[in-house]
């Protein structure tokens, strides 16, 4: 019996969705399928959608880099609403940008199933980091969120921080290469010391200098739930790194993937694994 359905890079376009959709409208047995690096549009997203209103097996859709922008979003919002079996929704590489988010985050408000939600390289700024954050707050059944390789900046990190301190229930957040500063990095720490759900962080390819590694060494030092810390490719130097290694000592990181001196190295508890990267 076919579960599992992969049609990555098989040049997919709108009227091929039309047709797929069909066939997916009475499936009863794949709960998973793979639509990345097509060329499906907001059309073809439509009748995709379509076909989940009556659709009950289907977990999983991988719809990353494709040409969906923020109308085709709109529809997978509707979805959202409705279904009540999609467990997993990837549309990283899509261009649906603030608006996009905004419709996902509206989506998100009645669904009780999805709990990861890839949307890397999206093209979203501030303004669509609030409307999900503001989502997040209330959120109870989203555990992975991924937000690599937006434009979120100051502003948009501190929503989501915010919404942290009220999140029980998200376990992952990626916010690699969103050019993220000090200032974000300090509301992250603040989001930390009140989070009791969030274990993995991933805060490579930023822009974290020092300061903010002390900023997020408080933070750690009274966050009980963390286990993984991403921050490579930042601006850390050996005094950020001093910081994070002194908090690390008494947290409960246990991979911390990082690029710090032997010098520093040498303070970590030896239950700590460092990734050098």
């Amino acid at each position: 019996t076919l579960t599992t359905l992969d049609l990555v890079r098989k040049e997919i376009g709108d009227v091929a969705a039309q047709n797929l959709a069909d066939a997916l409208r009475h499936n009863r047995t794949v709960t998973t399928l793979y639509l990345g690096e097509n060329s499906i549009g907001n059309v073809g997203v439509q009748h995709l959608v379509d076909a989940l209103r009556q659709n009950t097996k289907l977990t999983t859709l991988d719809l990353e880099h494709n040409l969906i922008g923020h109308v085709g979003a709109r529809h997978l919002a509707d979805a959202l609403q409705h279904n009540t079996a999609l467990t997993t929704l990837d549309l990283g590489g899509n261009r649906i940008g603030d608006v996009g988010a905004q419709h996902l985050a509206d989506g998100l408000q009645h669904n009780t199933t999805l709990t990861t939600l890839d949307l890397g390289g999206c093209e979203i700024r501030d303004v669509g980091a609030q409307h999900l954050a503001a989502r997040l707050r209330h959120n109870t059944t989203l555990n992975i969120l991924n937000l690599r390789y937006n434009i979120i900046g100051d502003v948009g990190v501190q929503h989501i921080a915010n919404a942290l301190r009220h999140n029980t229930t998200l376990t992952a957040l990626d916010l690699h290469g969103n050019g993220i500063g000090d200032v974000a990095a300090e509301h992250l720490a603040d989001g930390l010391r009140h989070n009791t759900a969030l274990t993995t962080l991933d805060l490579g390819d930023n822009t974290i200098g020092d300061v903010g590694a002390q900023h997020l060494a408080d933070g750690l030092r009274h966050n009980t739930t963390l286990t993984t810390l991403h921050l490579g490719d930042n601006g850390v130097g050996d005094v950020g790194a001093q910081h994070l290694a002194y908090a690390l000592l008494h947290s409960t990181v246990t991979v911390f993937i990082y690029v710090m001196s032997l010098l520093i190295l040498i303070h970590l508890d030896t239950d700590l694994t460092i990734s050098r990267i």
